[in-house]
């Protein structure tokens, strides 16, 4: 989750090119299939995962975090190296440690209320996107400190989840914490859409949707949470 790329133009208005629109589109089908794979995945031991994993919360962590990392490491070296079939293998490291993760969530309600809150989620989802792009394209500065900003969340939040994992109270800290780097990191590739024209369309594709889908489970979260007390 690197922050290190110099910025190289800022500029503002709600306008979005044909390209800016590839990205876009792009980051959506993928998270559309990462929502499938959820509910498809749910059904399957694979969704049990998160019971095991989470038994020591740090653990869990580390894990989901490490196949995140390393799932879009290797997708970028795919398309940096021009290489189609190590770039699928990134993705699929991805879709499944997003998609896993939720399958492990939703299975906690019943499977008739499974796609109401998926598409609850997505509908959140959508609006937080919409709210953070709008603030990013208004505004002509420089957001390439969001991503330093996001790392700084994720690492605390680790943090916090290491310390949760013996003193509970503290594991929604940790919680909170992901979420914000998610949100940030969302606002930093938003960003560099809007102002780094001269970048990897696909590895923009996939950096939006990393972000998207890091907010997504967290929301997830969050829905369910809210629909198990309803109950």
């Amino acid at each position: 989750m690197s922050s290190t790329e110099a910025p190289y133009e800022t500029g503002g208005g709600f306008g979005l090119s044909s390209r800016e629109a590839r990205v876009i589109g792009g980051a959506s089908v993928l998270m559309a299939i990462n929502v499938l794979l959820m509910y498809a995945l749910v059904v399957t031991p694979l969704a049990a995962v998160n019971d095991y994993l989470f038994t020591v919360p740090i653990v869990g962590a580390l894990v989901y975090g490490a196949a995140i990392v390393g799932g879009q490491w290797v997708a970028e070296r795919g398309v940096d190296g021009g290489d189609t079939g190590v770039a699928f293998v990134g993705m699929v490291i991805l879709q499944l440690a997003f998609g896993i993760f939720g399958a492990g969530v939703l299975r906690f309600v019943p499977r008739d209320a499974q796609l109401t809150i998926l598409v609850v989620t997505a509908v959140v989802v959508a609006v937080i996107t919409a709210v953070i792009g709008a603030y990013v394209y208004a505004r002509s500065k420089t957001f390439e400190h969001w991503g330093s900003y996001a790392n700084y969340a994720f690492i605390g939040g680790l943090v916090a989840i290491l310390i949760g994992t013996f003193v509970p109270v503290v594991l929604l800290l940790g919680f909170g914490l992901i979420f914000l780097g998610f949100l940030l990191r969302l606002g930093w590739e938003i960003w560099k859409v809007r102002d780094r024209r001269e970048a990897s369309v696909t590895l923009q594709t996939i950096g939006v949707y990393i972000a998207v889908a890091g907010v997504f489970v967290h929301v997830l979260q969050l829905v369910v949470r809210y629909f198990a007390s309803r109950q």
